[in-house]
């Protein structure tokens, strides 16, 4: 009889990626994998450990976990990823109910310790977070129409506040082949938006022979992948924006017109405390290079409130800024001093403050959203169909300005039925709470 495995991941979209191989490798070694976790021999938690209110996260489960476990629901608990790197010696010590641990450098030893642990032996596990990363297969968790594909491991970009780079090692691009391949495989499952994902994607490449920028190349072969309809690129950082790479952007037809750019702030002497190594000046040239050679681009960032250094006067800065460029997609996020980064040591304003400050970006920006919303008004924009609510009678979907479990739904009625994962063109009739809604016009055809 086959153990059974029930898998917990936690985090960002690169983590999910992670937890969808080691749900494969467990599979292809003849475990059986729930779709949760009632009844799991073994209970695999993938945490995020990257700021507070993840690492609180990935303990609170990790305690229910210990519940069931201790009620007789579940069989044994092994954590990995980022919080079981960075709190090697704690997790053991702290929380009895973990059976054994595997660092970021070990989930190609999945199996392994999934067989040691329901053996009845205490596994913890660290390899080298710099080593090259193997391929493996996944199962995807995402709905059929969409999945993540990450193209490299690892983080060169030492900005103070993050410790990403302590838990995940150096930046480890993949072998374009074995991105293309995987790409291909997933088009042919049924996938029809690429969703490209790394610490740093503009970095892909670097760190291959001849070390180039490989991004633009990248991008313009996924689009040549027939069945593919959408590409959507996360996390391109500003330093390296490359010419080349924004005329890819705009020229390709497939990569959707919507740029996630983390900036955190735009005063200098921030960004240079944060060893950031852009500028102001050098982000609004950007950004308006952007507005102008991509007609209709929906630009995201990710911006931090009280970092070190961060007044009245370099907060009322950032507003400004924001103002002016009206950025359609803005993340406020308020710092967090992770131990063993240089930015944890450095004064900064109180934590109120900090939040007073997240919440004015958060009020800002709503409104700035409600005028992008409102130009659509009366526009035709291509849906992706992901489902229908009975308690609306309606379906709903997302733009290209949409990326899933970030961003918010299109709303739609139509008269005939659409499925999951058919794209149509909606006529935009009505704005709620930053969500669009309108009546479906036709069907795409692909």
């Amino acid at each position: 009889m086959a153990y059974s495995v029930g898998f917990i991941s936690l985090g960002c979209a690169k983590n999910q990626v992670d937890c969808e191989q080691m749900m494969f490798r467990l599979a292809e070694a003849g475990f059986e994998v729930l779709p949760n976790v009632e009844g799991a021999d073994l209970v695999v938690i993938n945490t995020c450990g990257f700021i507070d209110s993840a690492k609180s996260e990935a303990i609170d489960n990790i305690l229910a976990m210990g519940q069931l476990k201790q009620a007789g629901v579940i069989g044994k608990i092994l954590v990995t990823g980022c919080l079981a790197q960075r709190y090697q010696n704690e997790i053991v010590t702290e929380l009895p109910e973990v059976d054994g641990v595997l660092g970021t450098g070990s989930y190609y030893d999945i199996v392994w310790a999934a067989n040691e642990v329901l053996s009845g032996k205490s596994v913890e596990k660290y390899g080298d977070i710099n080593a090259p990363v193997p391929e493996s297969g996944r199962i995807l968790t995402t709905p059929q129409h969409y999945a993540y594909l990450k193209i490299a491991e690892g983080c060169n970009n030492r900005c103070a506040y993050c410790v990403i780079p302590k838990l995940r090692g150096k930046y480890r691009s993949r072998q374009m082949d074995d991105i293309l391949y995987e790409a291909r495989m997933m088009a042919e499952d049924g996938v029809k938006e690429l969703i490209v994902v790394a610490q740093d994607t503009t970095l892909y490449g670097v760190d291959l022979p001849g070390h180039q920028k490989l991004l633009p190349e990248l991008l313009t072969k996924l689009c040549e992948i027939e069945k593919i309809h959408w590409v959507r690129v996360h996390y391109m950082y500003p330093e390296v924006m490359t010419d080349e790479l924004i005329d890819v952007i705009a020229k390709e037809k497939k990569i959707v017109k919507y740029i996630d750019i983390p900036i955190q702030h735009v005063n200098d002497a921030i960004l240079k405390r944060m060893n950031r190594r852009g500028t102001k000046k050098y982000l609004s040239e950007l950004f308006t290079k952007l507005r102008e050679r991509i007609p209709g681009v929906v630009l995201r960032t990710s911006l931090i409130t009280g970092l070190p250094g961060e007044g009245e006067e370099e907060f009322i800065e950032l507003c400004e800024w924001l103002k002016e460029y009206k950025l359609e997609r803005v993340g406020a996020f308020v710092f967090s001093p992770e131990e063993g980064t240089p930015a944890a040591e450095m004064e900064r304003p109180d934590e109120e403050d900090a939040i007073r400050r997240a919440r004015i970006i958060e009020e800002l920006q709503s409104r700035i959203m409600d005028e992008y919303c409102e130009k659509l008004m009366g526009t035709c924009l291509e849906v992706l169909c992901e489902g229908y609510d009975n308690d609306t009678d309606r379906y709903y979907g997302r733009s290209y300005a949409d990326s899933p479990d970030i961003d918010g739904r299109v709303w739609f009625t139509a008269d005939t039925p659409v499925h999951t994962g058919e794209f149509v063109k909606v006529l935009i009739e009505r704005v709620s709470d930053g969500d669009l809604s309108g009546t479906a016009k036709e069907v795409v055809k692909l």
